[in-house]
């Protein structure tokens, strides 16, 4: 397992590069990375830290040692890499360190004595099936949405009372319809009527009209024939008379009748046009009743009102009995979690979102495989990190004070400037 290297994070003393001795640094895990673990622990395939043609060996600059820009540039160049393999190991051993423990975990569950192992796979088994109910009950779709449902909540006590209000408005609302076709109808023949009657009485004008013309006509002729033919006319003249006065009785008659029957026309009208308007206030104002009580419930008819009430009913027994799942989920992830505790399993909390490791081997013998995988690739990247970046850039600084001593006191400077930066 991966230790800090004496003399700091950079792993270099003075005594190591000019004499002098040096400081030793330690820094602190970081604990965040633990939490991305359990979400791979399927993935039957593994991560490689670089690629192939990367593995080949690093290019070598050409540096002037002693132009101190390019100096001075290449030292901090190798201070960066060796800070940065060091973060990188540490996050890597705590890493490397987690899952470890859980292998150890592992091994722990799976040599528990016979009694122990059906007790914990038998609570294991109690919370794998709340689960799954949960999540059936999550993702089913739901009979009346979030919004809906409050507000049928909130009216819970006003519901019976508020159909019966709408259903009495609405048939109410269907007899005022029906009455004003009926008197829309009523009206539409009294005006039919009266229309009848007005012709009767235009044609009862004109025929008495055309009876005074015949009258005079005949009354001319008897006249011509009794003054220039000399002839006896006097029946004639009476014979007109009669034929007029019974023509002029018979349209007066009807004429009188066609006016009476006007008369009535028109009083009919007049009582159903009163009638219609105070059927309409009627109309208007249990439309506004309706208006109001459909935008207080929340609805558009009585109907959507039943219907709404009664899919409440069937959701919050749904979610009563989610509740009560979730209540018995989270009793028995405690219990499960005591039991675990009791065979010092070091993070049991991971394993109540494995319980199908603990009721099947094969799960577990998958998992555990997944982990080793994992584990070697953490301890490649955690060789190479130690070896390759922070131990080849030791040794470059290291050579090249040997090689230009010159500049061991302006290195060794450099390096515990820089040391002091990363530390702090």
């Amino acid at each position: 397992m991966y230790k800090m290297p004496e003399g700091g994070p950079f792993g270099l003393t003075a005594a190591s590069c000019s004499g002098a001795g040096g400081r030793k640094q330690k820094r602190e895990k970081n604990m965040g990375w633990f939490k991305n673990l359990i979400a791979r622990f399927k993935r039957n395939e593994t991560e490689e830290y670089f690629d192939e043609e990367w593995e080949a060996e690093e290019a070598v600059p050409q540096i002037d040692y002693n132009n101190k820009e390019q100096r001075d540039d290449y030292v901090r160049n190798c201070l960066e890499r060796m800070a940065e393999a060091t973060r990188e190991l540490e996050n890597l051993t705590f890493e490397y360190d987690m899952v470890t423990s859980y292998l150890k975990d592992m091994e722990e569950i799976e040599a528990l004595p016979p009694e122990e192992s059906d007790q914990l796979k038998e609570c294991a088994k109690r919370v794998s099936l709340l689960q799954d109910s949960k999540a059936s009950f999550m993702e089913r779709p739901h009979r009346i949405t979030d919004e809906k449902y409050q507000q049928m909540e909130r009216m819970t006590e006003d519901v019976e009372e508020g159909f019966q209000k709408l259903t009495e408005a609405e048939e109410y609302q269907n007899l005022i319809r029906q009455d004003l076709s009926r008197l829309d109808g009523e009206r539409h023949a009294y005006q039919y009527r009266k229309n009848e009657v007005m012709g009767i009485i235009s044609d009862t004008r004109g025929m008495a009209v055309i009876c005074v013309v015949a009258l005079g006509l005949c009354i001319l002729l008897l006249l011509l024939l009794q003054f220039f033919l000399d002839m006896d006319t006097k029946a004639g003249y009476l014979v007109t008379a009669a034929a007029a006065a019974l023509a002029i009785t018979v349209i007066y008659v009807k004429h009188v009748d066609a006016r009476k029957e006007l008369h009535r026309v028109e009083t009919g009208i007049n009582k159903i046009i009163l009638l219609q308007n105070k059927v309409k206030i009627r109309y208007v104002n249990n439309t506004n009743l309706l208006d109001y009580l459909y935008l207080k419930y929340g609805v558009s008819s009585a109907k959507e009102l039943m219907d709404a009430w009664e899919n409440y009913q069937i959701e919050k027994a749904e979610r009563e009995k989610l509740r009560k799942a979730e209540l018995d989920l989270d009793y028995n992830q405690q219990e499960l979690l005591q039991i675990l505790k009791c065979y010092q399993i070091k993070d049991p909390a991971i394993w109540l979102h494995q319980t199908e490791a603990i009721l099947d081997h094969k799960e577990m013998v998958e998992i555990r495989h997944n982990l080793i995988i994992r584990r070697q690739s953490l301890r490649r990247r955690m060789d190479y990190n130690k070896e390759v970046v922070a131990g080849g850039s030791q040794k470059e600084i290291k050579e090249l004070v040997e090689k230009y001593p010159q500049y061991a006191k302006e290195v060794m400077a450099s390096v515990e400037e820089y040391e002091k930066k990363f530390t702090n």
